[in-house]
């Protein structure tokens, strides 16, 4: 008679030699830790409020969660890949709690192609990289400027990312929000969490487990509830251009996508439809939103942390621009500490230290292992911006690493916030124009500090963005 500890031991013994041979290593594939879990592989190793910190096993490895990862570290190594094999690497996985693999951020192939390169013109044909964006950007700072000299002292995250949202709204929607408009408030704080969210561990069970975690609760259900806030405020958006739209006059990127959806009806796979028109907005809206001001509120962060530098780019604003005239993007060759100090904001804040999650298009040679198509790839941006073999003084916040000798600003190699390859961010343009102009006008008009008795930190939290927690200014 079989006991039941017996019956036990023995399903154990073949649940893990069905996970032994179903997450077989491929052949010559990147090595890993020395022994990881059946099923969870190597997820308890995974502190998600430090993923950036433990990914530094070697230069490439792999590691199991769910699938296997193939991580890579380093500045040479990811030009390698990104860039000299950059086709290769430019696939996005799919996550089970991104539903359909639509708009900008998750398609792949000749949709992705046909949807970025609409985007990148739509967005120049309405201000990119123009001085008709530039003065849309110094109304806004204006805004920010007075609703927070109304307010003392005060929490910057959300007035900052409403800010920062107006810009990215008027592009695609063709309209700004008031600062007291607390449904568009709202929709930016959604944008936050979900940020947070997926990037936590809640949303690596979720992938992991999706056939369990579906029928359990916990945070993992806001990503889902939040989402679909956001969808519905973008299908409004559309039904109210669709009401009053004039095809030969577009005002916005939703205009256009309209306009192009006639063009490319017989062309069902290039993604010209208004389904997809709503995830390519949603994806527009919340990148534009959640990156730059996340960086703005580092910045300011930063200040308080190190008034001698906020004294510094104050001088160099003063004796440039003066008290009231904003500056221009075209001030910023002239304001060399200014401009390294808005780039060392942006090196230390380290805003997406793992990057956004690649996956091969093909069977790919990479320092001598074979990584296998649909191998989910985790370029870190992490391991550049902190390289020790590239920067002087990695740890510290030093405007210097962009300043030679003479005082004038210096590009570095080493400097990928924005990532590197055929994925670069699409919103690059925009955010340095953004940083920039928001920067110099706030630190034009208020020296920041922190309330009195307290000392700032640099306390932080990790989603898919790596964001400072809530902290106060006063001015």
């Amino acid at each position: 008679m079989v006991r039941p500890q017996q019956c036990f031991n023995l399903s154990l013994c073949v649940f893990d030699t069905v996970d032994l041979i179903k997450n077989k290593a491929p052949k010559n594939f990147p090595p890993g830790p020395p022994w990881s879990l059946p099923f969870v592989g190597d997820l308890f190793r995974i502190d998600s409020n430090r993923i950036h910190l433990q990914m530094q096993y070697g230069k490439i490895f792999s590691v199991r969660v769910g699938q296997r990862i193939v991580v890579l570290n380093g500045l040479q190594l990811l030009k390698e890949a990104l860039v000299e094999h950059g086709e290769n690497f430019a696939g996005r996985p799919k996550y089970f709690y991104t539903l359909f693999l639509k708009g900008l951020a998750a398609s792949n192939g000749y949709q992705w192609k046909q949807q970025r390169r609409f985007a990148l013109s739509s967005l120049r044909n309405f201000g990119l990289g123009k001085k008709s964006l530039e003065s849309q950007i110094q109304v806004e700072c204006r805004f920010l400027n007075d609703v927070i000299d109304k307010s003392q002292p005060f929490e910057p995250i959300f007035i900052v990312n409403n800010a920062v949202a107006n810009i990215i709204s008027c592009l695609v929607f063709g309209d700004r929000f008031d600062y007291s408009d607390s449904y568009f408030q709202t929709l930016v704080k959604l944008i936050n969490e979900v940020f947070y969210l997926e990037g936590s561990i809640w949303a690596q069970l979720y992938n992991t487990f999706p056939w369990l975690m579906r029928r359990l609760p916990g945070p993992h259900k806001k990503i889902f509830s939040h989402w679909a806030i956001l969808i519905d405020f973008v299908k409004l958006k559309i039904k109210e251009h669709k009401e009053d739209w004039d095809p030969s006059t577009p005002r916005d990127y939703i205009d256009s996508f309209l306009s192009e959806t006639e063009k490319w009806k017989d062309d069902a796979e290039a993604g010209f439809n208004e389904d997809n028109l709503c995830f390519c907005t949603l994806d527009l809206f919340t990148a534009g939103t959640e990156t730059t001001s996340t960086t703005l509120n580092w910045a300011l962060l930063y200040m308080i942390k190190y008034p001698e530098i906020q004294e510094k780019v104050q001088a160099e604003i003063d004796q440039v621009l003066g008290p009231s005239r904003l500056a221009t993007m075209a001030d910023r060759a002239n304001m060399p500490y200014t401009d390294a100090v808005i780039h060392e904001i942006q090196r230390m804040g380290n805003i997406v230290p793992l990057n956004g999650v690649r996956s091969t298009t093909k069977d790919t040679t990479l320092r001598g292992y074979t990584i296998p198509k649909g191998t989910m790839v985790v370029a870190t941006l992490h391991s550049v911006l902190f390289d020790e073999t590239e920067w002087e003084t990695p740890f510290t916040f030093n405007p210097g690493h962009f300043l030679d000798a003479e005082g004038n600003f210096r590009r570095r190699d080493a400097f990928l916030p924005f990532s590197a390859g055929k994925r670069v961010c699409l919103g690059e343009q925009l955010a340095r124009m953004e940083l920039f102009l928001f920067f110099t006008s706030l630190l034009q008009r208020f020296t920041f500090s922190p309330p009195p008795g307290v000392e700032p930190t640099l306390e932080s939290k990790v989603g898919i963005t790596h964001s400072p927690k809530p902290y106060k200014l006063c001015l």
